[in-house]
């Protein structure tokens, strides 16, 4: 492997930031030549961190025949136009969740990339965390018998800015903050039959103004037969608390912890522990180990971990759980 790839990063957001650091620092075998976006402080930014080359508009860096591949961290409206672009010129392609806003998008994508044979992986970073991947192994290993309830918290410490929430922008807390959780129920037990959900505005009444919620639960029903539920909310003021539990008919697994530092204090006022303050440090390795997968696989010419159908199954359901919130009844998927 002396060969680096060359990355373009498209999108110098909050997420894109922490792409370009990990890109710059901690993933072998790759060189990040460029950055795109609108705001010019993009351009300073990439100085800093030693990248050559910023482009205003993302079409001159598809332009750019010394890139190999691109990372795609915009607003998931955005995600069809760019996807569609770089597979037409031919880019080894890496999309920040979710795929698309839509079932429709998301199939012209697929489209796209197929017609023109590039590699596409879908960043959903939590199936690269070590405790998730430890988990699917001891299923698979049938450790825990057959897998019967499958329970999923997200619990965000405070609410991104409404402009964020928008569901024309982001999809909204269904689609843009339960996809990991509906893709996890998906590689962990496998397809999704039905799903229910109900939800409110609970905690900001502001949010109202953008047609989102802060509070969601979605309840699953597996096509093997298993149940599944999974609470989402912009409030949990305590930490950024994230867990799943898959029980079995021969036991169980839960994944998470609440405390990030192993230390509690014990006086006579109580017993105090930390938390775990954002998706930053929950996650941290995670995102990493995701972009050395991507790299590796696409210097070995092996098939992308998370592909396009990986995108489409996740989006396929979080659709069906926010159509179900809108009728108010269950939805059945095809």
């Amino acid at each position: 492997m002396n060969k680096k790839i060359s990355v373009g990063l498209i999108g110098m957001g909050r997420m894109g930031l922490i792409y370009a650091e990990d890109l710059s620092y901690r993933v072998a075998n790759v060189r990040l030549t460029a950055v795109s976006d609108v705001n010019p402080a993009a351009e300073e930014k990439a100085g800093e961190l030693g990248i050559p080359k910023w482009y205003p508009d993302y079409h001159d860096m598809l332009a750019d025949r010394f890139i190999d591949a691109v990372i795609i961290v915009t607003p998931t409206h955005t995600h069809r136009e760019i996807v569609i672009a770089a597979a037409e010129h031919g880019k080894a392609i890496f999309c920040e969740k979710p795929l698309a806003i839509s079932l429709d998008e998301g199939l012209e994508m697929q489209q796209a990339i197929a017609e023109n044979g590039v590699f596409f992986h879908m960043g959903l970073m939590r199936r690269f965390d070590r405790s998730y991947r430890a988990a699917k192994e001891k299923i698979e290993e049938g450790v825990i018998g057959r897998p019967v309830v499958f329970k999923a918290s997200t619990r965000d410490p405070f609410r991104p800015s409404l402009e964020y929430l928008d569901p024309r922008h982001s999809g909204g807390i269904i689609l843009d903050m339960g996809i990991h959780d509906i893709d996890l129920a998906h590689w962990l037990i496998g397809g999704i039959s039905q799903v229910y959900t109900t939800g409110g505005i609970l905690a900001y009444p502001e949010v109202s103004e953008v047609g989102d919620l802060d509070n969601a639960i979605i309840t699953l029903n597996f096509k093997s037969g298993a149940l599944g539920v999974i609470d989402l909310t912009r409030r949990g003021v305590y930490g950024y608390d994230i867990r799943t539990e898959i029980l079995g008919t021969e036991g169980a697994v839960q994944i998470g912890y609440l405390r990030e530092t192993p230390l509690r204090v014990m006086t006579e006022e109580g017993v105090m522990h930390d938390a775990v303050p954002y998706f930053t440090q929950r996650f941290e390795q995670a995102y990493i180990d995701q972009l050395r997968n991507f790299v590796e696989h696409l210097m070995l010419d092996k098939e992308p971990s998370i592909n396009c159908a990986d995108g489409i199954a996740g989006l396929e359901v979080a659709l069906a759980a926010v159509q179900s919130y809108k009728e108010k009844r269950p939805v059945t998927l095809s």
